[in-house]
Formats: structure tokens, C-alpha cells, sequence
């Protein structure tokens, strides 16, 4: 009971808060009329406002409210470069929750160049926007640049630093990444800092840690979507452990805080596959794709629809991908990395090691040298395929995050090499991290560490 009411009194602090921060007459909290003491009620939005200015997620609802609000606040006031920050990080974040990012991340854009335009100096606001637009897009060396001119126009503001965590990471810069969360941390706390830490963390190997910031993350959310996505999230790092179970709960939980979260729907159907609840899986994934036709989660669905031999089903998840990547491609969004993931398992592998050495020349994250490791072997180049599969799974030089399909990549290139001995550790490894991290590759690899059995034992020494 402590528990919720505690809760309850951090969404009214974060409430109000929100209203003092946004200002400009708009979203300003005023007192009811009636009895003294009566506790003010936060204008349509301003929840909102607070939340896409601190990089939390917020309410389709109250998003809604709030572009409304900022959208005829501009109409009247074209020179309010606040107002346009404000309304270009409300649209990125509805794109980043809806279907409709084609048109959604364009409108963010327009906004925060407007704002710019508006006041071209000190607007740490459009430019921290613009830093998150990039990095949504998945285009991190943009991300980079504009959180480095948000750095300089704002030396000491938190948020920026959030931008740069996210951009360093997405370029593969580990090092920097971590001295970004650093200065963060000593700058800033809170959930939103918390969530960070925790993908750093993650990135580090340190899932212990990773759990526990999410955790501390949820509890201490300021509004209900905040909290299901930080429960969404924990629930990915509990899949990626192989907790299905845990898994579940989270994502479950997640759903009931906030039926409109689509990826916590398809994490409901990840968790439920990996159970053997495969009808309830597929419904689940079906409901997510409804929300939010994204291409990971028709990738997703197809291989679960493939593992069951319905290749025709699996097919028009496939479709279905394409168009969409083509669609997002639209509104700016980088798909290379998933349409390389597609190509080399489902597609062609030549065309995804074409499309994946250009992304890894952009931006050379871990998730990149996976991937390209992975497609090189697929196209049947398993010496250089050995190479990124090393780099993606390198404790000593950034690839310390516990992966098991990116284990599983390096063992099935290991073992076509005749390298069986580390194949074998490695297969193991991978099943030890998660024996349920594909429909597909999952069975194929207890297979193959069946067939590689276990560990010869040493040669005796001559007496």
C-alpha cells in the first residue's frame, strides 16, 4: 500500500514540476477555485512537456494534448524557438510510439530547425532534440555532432550528455560512451539517468547492475508510461539472460501499465515463444505489428512463423519488412542493420555484406560487426567473417556485452573453420547466456553442441 501511494505522490510532484518548467503562459498550473489548500490540477500536456524534455517516454494521450497546446501556441507565436522545441521532441516521441514515422520524424525536424532559426544562439533545447532525432533515425554520427553543439551552447546540461551516451554507443565508442555516463551521473539523477546507465551497463557485461537500474528506474518512474517502459526494458535484459519467465512478468506488467507500449507486446510474444505457448505468442506479435508495424518485430514473427513450417506466413512478415524499411527510409531512419540481419538468413548474402560494410564504415558499432560477421559467413567468407565475429564478442575492447546470438555467430564460424575446440566453448557459452534466443538458430545450436559433445580429455604425459 506504501508502495502505491508513493507512487502516486511522485506522478503529482512530477506533475507539477512539469508545469513550472515549461512556462511561456501555456501549460501553467493554476489553483482550482474552491476549497483552500485544494491540489492543483496539471494542465492538459504538461506531464508531457516535462517528460520529452528530460528524453522519458511519456502518454500517447497526454503527447497528444501537448502537440495540440504547442501547435497553437506557435500558430500565435512563430518566434517562440521553446514552443518549437518542445512541439519537435512531442512529434519524435509519438513517432517513436506509433506507426506513422514517415511523417512524424519530418514534422520533428522541421520544428527544431525552426526553433533554431528562431533563436540560432544558446538553443540547447532544438539542439538536444535534433541529437535525439539523429539517433532515432539511427544515424549516430549526426547524433554526435548535434550533442556536441548542444555541449557548447550548454556546457552543464544533463540532458545533452543522455544524447551522447546513446551516439558514442551507436558508434561503437565504448570508452567515450562510459565518460559521457559519468559526467551524466555527476551532473544528474533520476529514472531517465538510470535507464542509461543500465544499456551502458549492459554493454559492459555488467547485467547485474543493468537489472538493478532498471528496477530502481521503474519504481521511481514519474508517470505510468515512464514506469512500463522501464519495465519493458528490464524484461528485454531478463530475456537476454534467459529468464523467461521474468521475462514475462515484465513485459506483462508493462502491457497492463500501458496497453498502447507495442514493443512491451512484442517482448510478451518473444517471452511466450521461448515458453512453448506458441498460439499465444503469435497473437501477441500480431497485436504489437497492429500497433506498430515494425521491421525487427515482423523479422521476429517471421522466424517464429518459419520455425513452425509456415513458410507462406513467414513470407509476408518478410514482405512486410521490406515495405516497411522502405516506408521509415521516408522519415529518415536508417534500416540497413536489419535489412542486412534479413538478407543474409532469409534473403541474399552478398547484398547484405554490401549493405553491412557500408554501415560499418558509417558507424562501426558492436551490433554492426555482429551482423556483418554473420552475412560474411552466410556468403561463405569465413576467414574475414571470423574477424568482425572476434570484434563483436571482444571483452578487452568493447564487445563485453553477454550475447547469444552474437556468441553463437562466432561458434558456427569457428566450427566451419575446424576450429572445434573454441566452437564448442563457445556454443556452450551461448546456451549457458540464453538457450532461447531464437526459434530458429536456437535449436540448431543445441544440436550442433550435441554433436561436438563434450570436452576431449587431456593428452596423458608420457612417463
Amino acid at each position: 500500500m506504501e508502495k502505491v501511494s508513493r507512487f502516486r505522490r511522485r506522478v503529482l510532484v512530477g506533475s507539477l514540476v512539469g508545469c513550472l518548467a515549461l512556462g511561456g503562459g501555456v501549460l501553467m498550473c493554476l489553483p482550482g477555485e474552491g476549497r483552500a489548500g485544494r491540489t492543483p490540477v496539471a494542465a492538459p500536456g504538461a506531464q508531457a512537456g516535462a517528460a520529452v524534455r528530460a528524453g522519458a517516454p511519456a502518454a500517447l494521450a497526454d503527447l497528444a494534448a501537448l502537440v495540440e497546446e504547442r501547435e497553437s501556441r506557435v500558430r500565435a507565436h512563430p518566434k517562440d524557438a521553446r514552443s518549437w522545441a518542445v512541439l519537435g521532441a512531442a512529434y519524435l516521441e509519438q513517432g517513436r510510439r506509433t506507426a506513422d514515422v514517415a511523417a512524424l520524424y519530418p514534422k520533428a525536424e522541421r520544428a527544431l530547425r525552426t526553433s533554431l532559426k528562431a533563436r540560432p544562439g544558446n538553443n540547447a533545447d532544438a539542439l538536444d532534440g535534433l541529437a535525439a532525432l539523429a539517433a532515432a533515425r539511427r544515424d549516430f554520427p549526426a547524433a554526435l555532432a548535434w550533442g556536441e553543439s548542444a555541449l557548447k551552447a550548454a556546457p552543464g546540461r544533463w540532458t545533452t550528455y543522455a544524447q551522447l551516451v546513446d551516439a558514442y554507443t551507436g558508434l561503437g565508442d565504448y570508452k567515450k560512451a562510459r565518460k559521457a555516463l559519468d559526467r551524466l551521473t555527476a551532473l544528474h539523477s533520476g529514472p531517465v539517468v538510470r535507464a542509461r546507465a543500465a544499456g551502458v551497463y549492459w554493454d559492459q557485461g555488467r547485467r547485474e547492475d543493468a537489472q538493478a537500474a532498471l528496477a530502481d528506474a521503474a519504481a521511481d518512474a514519474s508517470s505510468p508510461a515512464e514506469q512500463a517502459a522501464w519495465l519493458e526494458r528490464g524484461g528485454q535484459l531478463a530475456f537476454e539472460r534467459g529468464e523467461r519467465e521474468t521475462a514475462l512478468r515484465h513485459f506483462q506488467e508493462a502491457v497492463r501499465i500501458d496497453p498502447g507500449l507495442w514493443a512491451a507486446w512484442a517482448g510478451r510474444g518473444r517471452a511466450l515463444a521461448a515458453l512453448g505457448r506458441t498460439s499465444e505468442a503469435l497473437r501477441a506479435y500480431r497485436t504489437a505489428l497492429a500497433g506498430q508495424p515494425s521491421p525487427q518485430y515482423a523479422l521476429e514473427l517471421g522466424e517464429l512463423y518459419e520455425s513452425l513450417g509456415l513458410a507462406r506466413e513467414a513470407g509476408a512478415q518478410y514482405d512486410l519488412l521490406r515495405a516497411r524499411v522502405r516506408e521509415e527510409e521516408a522519415g529518415g531512419v536508417d534500416g540497413e542493420l536489419v535489412l542486412g540481419r534479413f538478407e543474409a538468413d532469409h534473403g541474399d548474402p552478398a547484398l547484405a555484406v554490401r549493405r553491412l560494410r557500408a554501415e560499418w564504415r558509417r558507424q562501426p558499432g558492436i551490433a554492426v560487426a555482429d551482423a556483418l560477421g554473420w552475412a560474411l559467413h552466410r556468403a561463405g567468407q569465413d576467414e574475414e567473417a571470423l574477424r568482425f565475429a572476434l570484434t563483436a564478442t571482444d571483452r578487452v575492447h568493447g564487445g563485453a556485452m553477454l550475447s547469444a546470438p552474437y556468441v553463437h555467430h562466432l561458434a558456427v564460424i569457428e566450427r566451419t573453420l575446424g576450429r572445434e575446440g573454441p566452437a564448442r566453448r563457445h556454443l556452450r557459452e551461448a546456451l549457458q547466456i540464453n538457450p532461447y534466443f531464437s526459434p530458429l538458430l536456437g535449436p540448431q545450436a543445441r544440436a550442433a553442441a550435441a554433436q561436438l559433445g563434450d570436452e576431449p580429455p587431456p593428452a596423458e604425459l608420457p612417463s
